[in-house]
């Protein structure tokens, strides 16, 4: 019997994919969460900076927002937003973006504006943020976001952020020259782009999950990787550490958080 649950699964696999040397501009939410646990375990050099100017950030609590004050008084410094986005993120000195969305399709391209028509939407969601410059801008970006066919679907409702586009060599046609979504985890296994068509396919399957609860909760025909290995558990050291995490940011902001 596990004794952990899917969301630290997916939190945990998320935060074993950065490493010590990366200079990482974080999503808040599940991308803060797994940012934040490297930092705390495997990766303590890790520079975080957040969307509103702070740089090298350490937060003893996760933030609400990326206005939570938390981060500047954790950071090396902080600097004006234009800044961050001309100089730090366009100046290609970020070396992995950390996403989620709203959706997200095969290729993965995100939506974090709308559901349903644009002119008429079923939600109408907070917007793209800084999320469509990091998505082009950064070395590389990963992608968390807890699977299901709300969620992952076969057509985007509204394009925010480019991914790769309609396959293949999408983002070069459109001048783009950084790597792009190079990795998706989820609640239920990891996704990696296929290298050729860039279709985002199944290379390892979390401990308890099956292909059948992965097929099901994917919005297209998903494919699975030749090779699909079992993501290794979570280790008592990093349960250890992401737990204390949410527990302070839990004593930190309530029912907030």
């Amino acid at each position: 019997m596990m004794d952990y649950t899917s969301t630290e699964m997916m939190t945990i696999a998320a935060a074993r994919a950065l490493a010590n040397d990366d200079v990482c501009f974080v999503g808040i939410g599940m991308p803060s969460a797994a940012c934040n646990l490297a930092r705390l375990t495997h990766a303590p050099d890790i520079t975080l900076i957040y969307e509103s100017g702070t740089i090298g950030t350490r937060p003893e609590v996760l933030p609400l927002s990326i206005g939570d004050g938390e981060l500047c008084e954790t950071a090396l410094t902080t600097v004006a937003v234009p800044e961050m986005f001309r100089y730090w993120l366009q100046g290609g000195r970020i070396t992995v973006g950390f996403l989620g969305g709203a959706e997200i399709d095969r290729y993965g391209n995100i939506n974090s504006t709308v559901i349903g028509d644009y002119d008429n939407p079923k939600v109408r969601l907070p917007g793209g943020g800084g999320a469509p410059e990091i998505a082009t801008s950064c070395g590389q970006i990963f992608v968390v976001m807890k699977q299901g066919k709300r969620s992952f679907v076969d057509k985007l409702s509204f394009r925010t952020s480019l991914g790769h586009g309609e396959g293949h060599n999408s983002r070069e046609k459109l001048g783009v020259t950084t790597k792009g979504p190079n990795m998706i985890v989820t609640d239920l296994c990891i996704m990696r782009p296929e290298p050729e068509t860039k279709e985002f396919q199944v290379v390892s399957i979390h401990p308890g999950a099956t292909r059948e609860e992965i097929i099901e909760a994917t919005g297209w025909d998903v494919q699975f990787a030749d090779k699909v290995e079992e993501t290794l558990p979570p280790s008592a050291h990093e349960l250890e550490a992401l737990r204390a995490l949410n527990a302070r940011t839990a004593a930190a902001h309530g029912e907030q958080a």
